[in-house]
This record gives C-alpha cells, sequence and structure tokens, in this order.
C-alpha cells in the first residue's frame, strides 16, 4: 500500500495525489460496495428486494466487488511480470489459487447470476475491514498528518498516531478473526442456500452450485477459518448421529457421506497439481 502524501503538502493537494493512485480506487470500490449493500438491505427488509432500486444496488455491489479484486489481481501480476524469478510452469493454476482471483471470478459470476441476497455478506464483511485499514493506514494521515514533536527524544518515535487511526486499529485488531470465522461461516450457508434452490431444478441452479463448490473447496484448502467453521458443523452433526434414538441407516449414510467427501477432498487438493507450492492466503 502506497505511503500518504507528505504533511508539507496542502490538503487539497494530498487529497488530489491521494486520489490520483490506484489503491484509491480499490477504496473506492469497497467504499461503493458498503453503499450499495445498505441500499439493498434497507430494500430486503421492506420486501422490496426486486424493485428498480434494489436490483441496480445488488448488482452495482458485484460490480464494486469485482472492481476492486480486479485492481488487486493486476497489481500482483504487474508485480510477478517484473520479477526476475517468476515461475512459468504451472502458471495457470497458480494463478486460480489465489484467492483474490476466486473472488474476482465469484463477483462477476453473482453479477450476473440470480439475486441470492446471501452473497453480498461475505464480500461486505472483507470491505468493512479493507475500509477500516485503509482510512488507518492513509485517510486519517492524509487529511490531519500526525504532527512531529518538537524535540523528539533519541531512540523515541518522532511522530504521535491520531486518536482515530488508533481506534481503527484496535478495531480491526480486537474483531478480525472474528469477522472471517463469520465469512467461513456465511460462504458455507450460502453454499445449502444453493443446494435448496438446485432441487427446485431452476436454470442454472445446478452449475452455480457446481462452480461455487469449487470455490468452496478451494476455500477450504485456503483458509483455516472455513477448514474450522466445517470441522465444527461436522462435530455437532457427529453429535446429533450419535444420539441413541438416531436410526441406524441414517449413521451409516453419515458415515458414507464423510468417506466420499474425504475422499473428493483428497483427490481435488490442488498441492498436487502446483508441486506443494504454498498458494496465496490473503484476500484484499
Amino acid at each position: 500500500m502506497a505511503p500518504p502524501p507528505s504533511a508539507s503538502m496542502p490538503l487539497i493537494d494530498r487529497l488530489l495525489h491521494l486520489a490520483q493512485t490506484l489503491q484509491f480506487a480499490w477504496f473506492s470500490g469497497h467504499v461503493t460496495l458498503l453503499l450499495c449493500t445498505l441500499r439493498y438491505g434497507l430494500s430486503y427488509i421492506t420486501f422490496n428486494y426486486y424493485s428498480r432500486w434494489a436490483r441496480l444496488s445488488y448488482r452495482t455491489a458485484f460490480v464494486a466487488a469485482a472492481a476492486t479484486y480486479g485492481i488487486v489481481v493486476y497489481k500482483g501480476i504487474r508485480a510477478k511480470a517484473r520479477s526476475p524469478q517468476r515461475q512459468q510452469q504451472g502458471s495457470h493454476l497458480t494463478l486460480l489459487a489465489d484467492e483474490n482471483v476466486q473472488y474476482l471470478l465469484m463477483a462477476l459470476i453473482w453479477l450476473y447470476a440470480y439475486q441470492v441476497p446471501l452473497a453480498l455478506l461475505p464480500f461486505t464483511v472483507y470491505s468493512v475491514f479493507h475500509v477500516a485499514t485503509y482510512t488507518r493506514t492513509n485517510l486519517v494521515p492524509t487529511i490531519s498528518p500526525a504532527a512531529a514533536p518538537a524535540a523528539a527524544s533519541p531512540g523515541k518515535g518522532g511522530s504521535k498516531a491520531s486518536p482515530l487511526a488508533d481506534n481503527i486499529g484496535r478495531f480491526v485488531k480486537k474483531y478480525y478473526d472474528t469477522s472471517m470465522s463469520l465469512v467461513a461461516s456465511l460462504e458455507i450457508a450460502l453454499w445449502f442456500r444453493i443446494l435448496l434452490s438446485a432441487f427446485s431444478f431452476a436454470r442454472g441452479t445446478w452449475i452455480l452450485l457446481g462452480i461455487y463448490t469449487v470455490f468452496v473447496r478451494s476455500r477450504y484448502s485456503q483458509s483455516a477459518f472455513v477448514q474450522g467453521a466445517i470441522h465444527q458443523f461436522s462435530a455437532r452433526i457427529d453429535a446429533l448421529i450419535a444420539n441413541q434414538s438416531t436410526p441406524p441407516p441414517v449413521k451409516q449414510a453419515w458415515v458414507t457421506c464423510k468417506g466420499l467427501c474425504r475422499q473428493a477432498t483428497d483427490a481435488t487438493d490442488l498441492r498436487k497439481y502446483l508441486g506443494a507450492q504454498p498458494v496465496p492466503k490473503k484476500a484484499q
């Protein structure tokens, strides 16, 4: 992330300098996503989720999501192209294993798929933290640069951070893990939501289910939060199945289902095809 403009510049010049960066466009995309989600949420709670404004807000939110992740992917590809140690073998699989590429593709898919309000929530949670982080590291220092003390003691910092930036930093640090666990639970809940829609045999639902299943499988291999959410869900089902009142055929069906899931997980482990290369862990 680029540093904020010099504090010696006038405020208007600092803001203009900040607005000309690609990172500011990324930040604007996340702000747009949050505003559109809020507008769509108002329509949803008033049962007007198919109104013209609701549809516009929903689609614009995913346009903004695609733009933000597209910027991150573009910057990543440009950085790799400039690297003298870029790898040629497995480059396509490595690109698809990037979380940001996966979220970019999913944003584009949701943009053209039928409306599923739950699909907005994982993107929204990410945007909250990205907006907060950018505000703390770029926007606040640009608007209110930290003033250096007149006589700084040797070995001590030459400037004092803004109280607002400190509060935002504490908020991000305190709620980050909880929010990422929430995102993981939302993504799993969304899979079941799509599965229910697939049983209605509506047009395109089974294709969407297949695509989203691949996405969730990839998230499972990359995110400890998704792994934890799935293991927690599986443990709850195990506890219910272990009840003595559960019929033996149901127990056997659950055991068979878990066995098939393990086999499918092993067979679709991308690390086998990436030569055990580490994959990116953090979506931006």
